[in-house]
């Protein structure tokens, strides 16, 4: 089971029910918001959509930064998640394949987030730590059935990945081309015999 970077809201998720749920309005307004916009976005306008005060923003998350930082911790901890459901719930090409799937995805639309973050955080580098301990394991289990590489590592998939989703996709249609590209990367293929 993947470490659970969640843990790390949870420890500043207040315990006071309707405190709370603000707290839970403002992570999923500013989700959107940053996605819409970027991180750049006016944080009233994170607060109006959240439902709360300003004030109330600034109490839960004093800088922008931390706020993008309590985003970006919750989408990772939702990726590990799913990458345990995979891992319990599906074969094991099948499970590594979705999860290469979503990661493309989400690192698709994480990259202005990213961009706001500090790399050295303990945060930061707890989120890395648990995407590696979420895809490691499925890549070794989808190795062991015949269906991945096995000359490949989990940080050789993780940063061919982080490669391709450095700039952004022209289209949907664009986006599922390069999702099979990177499954197709990883997929043991049959050796080709050269002359």
């Amino acid at each position: 089971m993947t470490t659970r970077v969640g843990d790390l809201l949870a420890a500043h998720r207040p315990h006071r029910a309707d405190a709370a749920r603000n707290f839970d309005s403002i992570l999923s307004a500013a989700r959107e918001l940053f996605a819409e916009f970027g991180t750049n976005v006016v944080l009233a306008n994170v607060a109006v959509r959240a439902g709360v005060g300003i004030a109330t923003l600034y109490r839960h998350f004093p800088t922008r930064e931390d706020l993008a930082e309590a985003v970006y911790v919750a989408e990772v901890d939702s990726l590990c998640t799913y990458g345990d459901e995979l891992a319990a719930n599906h074969e094991p090409g099948e499970a590594l394949e979705l999860w290469i799937r979503r990661f493309v995805t989400y690192m698709a639309t994480k990259r202005a987030l990213l961009a706001a973050l500090d790399r050295d955080s303990g945060a930061f580098l707890a989120c890395k730590a648990a995407l590696y301990e979420s895809g490691g394991p499925l890549l070794v289990a989808a190795q062991g059935a015949g269906f991945a590489r096995d000359d490949v590592n989990i940080d050789d998939v993780m940063r061919y990945i982080i490669g391709v989703t450095s700039s952004p996709f022209g289209s949907d249609a664009q986006r599922d081309r390069i999702l099979q590209l990177a499954v197709d990367a990883v997929e043991r293929r049959p050796v080709l015999q050269r002359s």
